[in-house]
């Protein structure tokens, strides 16, 4: 009965956990279908999220793409606006040329048609006035008793001789009102030629020459689309010339103070190596206060050899420039060290003021420092810098008048213009060599005596003036001018010589007795 009673109740146990446990059971998955449910939700707003966020990603990138594309489209769009409106403009520039090119063909064949009719009636006029000649010729032969040929020759040698002298009085009234009008303005621009270089020296002290390591460093100064030599000449201020010549490069300007600086700065370049727009205006820029600090002890250096002080430290640093000037290829800042020891040397001569004197020596090219940059002679440009910085009225007149631009009012003017002569005109000064000197004065005193009535020509102030003696009685004072203008043209014809010739046609006459 026990274990009957205890198989229920092991079989009530077994239904009461079996129920229990399917109770748990569904309260477990139920649950579990909840954090499912939460799980999915949650599953779905994030991927909500992500497809929002990649949707506004497109969207950006639709829109950059939609900018970029309207830009190009912009720019394309004004490129061919522009090309169209000069093709426009050129369209309109030809029919206009066309229309001129008709209206001009007609005018042509209206001219064509005139100058044939023109000449018709030429032809006849001659055939009636050659008829109207010979008829004149047989009544003047019979006239005359000489026939035409002997006629002709004594009217040619008489018309030649009035024709002659005739020419000459007017050529010497033709030169003296030109003398009389043009006196002032004819010193200026001799002046200023004068003290420019000759053409056939000015290739060579315009340009300067940068040796490269390789030919690749050409490549490397052009840089790309030619951006590095744009910089250089645009900072520089010179005109870089990158040509066939082996490892060089050609600095190329009239200003000798940025073509050194440019020289300088291209080689510091291509030594260094970095080339580019930053880097060259950097090394320019130090090259510049280099160049600029060597001017100015280089103008110090000029005051202290020659002894003079209480210049304006302006006048110290046009003096430093003129160390890159060059005057026929002679250095403007020695020459003006010699013509200031020149002019102290002659003033001792003479007992007047060396210091004076020496001071007008010194600055009497200051002009030369910028006359590239300013209009008119150096000496007028001298004489204007020297007033403006304080120098006083003997110094700015001596400086204006060594050229003869203005008259001389003190001994410093005289002192100046004999110093700047002996300087400049001297044999070997303006680095002429020797045998062509000489030979150049030879072929001066050659081509004046080829002339008729030339005695004797001495070529004086080392070539610069050639004097000639004439035959009185072959020249007279008429043809003393005429032969001069025809020596002036013959010197100018057949010689290459700096500066100007002074041609001089001396006739005097004699009257010589001996008393016994």
């Amino acid at each position: 009965m026990e274990l009957i009673y205890i198989s229920i109740a092991l079989v009530g146990g077994i239904c009461i956990g079996y129920a229990f446990s399917t109770v748990i059971k569904r309260k477990t998955k139920k649950a579990a279908e909840i954090v499912s449910a939460r799980m999915i939700e949650d599953a779905k707003k994030t991927a909500n999220t992500i497809i929002a966020d990649a949707q506004l990603e497109a969207k950006e990138v639709i829109f950059a793409a939609k900018a970029q594309s309207d830009s190009e489209s912009k720019e394309r769009l004004k490129e061919v606006t522009a090309i169209e409106k000069r093709l426009h403009l050129r369209e309109e520039t030809l029919d206009n040329r066309l229309l001129q090119l008709d209206a001009r063909d007609q005018e042509l064949k209206k001219l064509d048609q005139s100058l044939s009719d023109r000449s018709r009636h030429v032809e006849t006029m001659k055939t009636e006035v050659e008829q109207l000649r010979k008829e004149q010729i047989a009544k003047l032969e019979e006239i005359s008793g000489m026939d035409s040929r002997q006629a002709k020759k004594e009217l040619m040698d008489s018309l030649e001789s009035e024709a002659r002298h005739e020419a000459a009085k007017l050529i010497k009234q033709i030169q003296d009102e030109a003398e009389a009008e043009a006196d002032r303005k004819a010193k200026r621009i001799l002046a200023t030629a004068i003290q420019r270089y000759s053409a056939d020296v000015i290739s060579s002290r315009t340009v300067s020459v940068v040796n490269l390591p390789s030919e690749e460093m050409k490549g490397r100064i052009i840089g790309r689309e030619g951006r590095n030599i744009r910089s250089i000449e645009a900072v520089t201020g010179v005109d870089l010339i990158i040509d066939d010549t082996p490892d060089a490069v050609i600095v190329s300007s009239f200003n000798p103070i940025k073509r050194e600086i440019a020289r300088l700065a291209l080689e510091t370049l291509v030594i260094d190596g970095r080339i580019h727009p930053s880097r060259i205006e950097e090394v320019v820029e130090k090259v510049t206060g280099e160049i600029n600090d060597g001017i100015w002890e280089s103008g110090q250096q000029a005051t202290f050899d020659v002894g003079v002080h209480g210049i304006n430290p302006e006048l110290i640093k046009l003096l430093g420039k003129l160390k890159y000037r060059t005057s026929f290829s002679q250095n403007v800042y020695q020459h003006s060290l010699e013509v200031a020891h020149l002019c102290g040397i002659l003033a001792a001569e003479l007992g007047v003021n060396q210091k004076i004197a020496k001071r007008v020596g010194l600055l009497h090219d200051i002009g030369k420092a910028i006359d590239h940059e300013v209009e008119g002679s150096h000496a007028v440009i001298g004489a204007e810098i020297a007033k403006r910085y304080g120098e006083a009225t003997k110094v700015v007149d001596a400086i204006v008048s060594h050229h003869n631009e203005a008259p001389i009012n003190s001994v410093y003017g005289f002192l100046v213009q004999a110093a700047d002569s002996l300087s400049a005109a001297r044999p070997g000064a303006r680095r002429e060599m020797l045998e062509n000197y000489v030979k150049r004065l030879s072929d001066l005193e050659a081509i004046a005596c080829a002339f008729d009535g030339v005695a004797k020509a001495y070529a004086v102030q080392a070539g610069r003036e050639i004097r000639v003696m004439v035959d009185v009685d072959k020249v007279n004072d008429e043809g003393a001018d005429f032969l001069a203008s025809d020596i002036t043209k013959a010197i100018e014809e057949k010689l290459t010589y700096p500066g100007q010739i002074r041609i001089v046609v001396i006739r005097e006459s004699r009257a010589i007795k001996y008393a016994k």
